[in-house]
């Protein structure tokens, strides 16, 4: 990817630096030209795709709490795996490609499911009168359980991906077992944290 993107970044170069106004240079097809086409192509896919995903769970979670503390509880810590999945990707050094670009998509996706369940057990505690500190603790005695044991089976099964021969589906499996359990740590330690500053609940005495 990375020499390929050099060798056409070179060619636009050249091109630039040497105009002719009866001659225009193109770029060749041909396998090469397809993938460097393809890359630009995911490239620019991706800044997109990120917005439209977390613009529209940001709308989702907005029509269900009517709150926008609740939005920014669920989404911030999907977007903080969401960059450290892309810091993993690049220590491991797999390509941003077709086969990648929905991985984050999808572990976002689903790995939302762990602050919607907990959140919404500690909005109904809340209302019951409960301090933030007990509204999540019994959030977590609720919905818990529930949440760890999805996120290490769902880790789990993928997981075993990493071991394909198939390097397409080693990926997926190494970065989607990463999303499916950092997103359910998100939850339980980050979602609560931004709770604590950000929505307004009981003291405990």
């Amino acid at each position: 990817g990375e020499t390929l993107a050099h060798i056409i970044q070179e060619v636009k170069d050249y091109i630039a630096a040497h105009p002719h106004e009866h001659v225009d240079f193109l770029l060749a097809s041909g396998p090469v030209g397809v993938m460097a086409a393809t890359n630009e192509a995911v490239d620019q896919a991706e800044v997109v795709m990120l917005i439209l995903l977390f613009a529209s769970i940001s709308l989702l979670c907005f029509a269900e709490f009517r709150s926008v503390a609740a939005v920014l509880c669920i989404v911030v810590p999907l977007a903080i795996v969401a960059v450290l999945c892309n810091a993993l990707m690049a220590t491991l050094g797999i390509g941003l490609k077709v086969s990648t670009l929905p991985v984050v998509a999808l572990g976002v996706g689903v790995g939302v499911d762990y602050g919607i369940y907990l959140f919404e057990r500690m909005k109904h505690a809340l209302a019951d009168g409960l301090s933030l500190q007990d509204a999540f603790h019994k959030a977590l005695q609720q919905r818990g359980t529930a949440a760890i044991f999805t996120a290490i089976t769902m880790s789990i099964s993928v997981g075993t991906w990493a071991f394909s021969a198939l390097k397409f589906q080693a990926d997926m499996g190494i970065l989607l077992a990463f999303l499916f359990m950092v997103n359910m740590l998100g939850a339980i330690f980050v979602l609560p944290a931004l709770a604590a500053w950000l929505v307004k609940g009981k003291k405990k005495a």
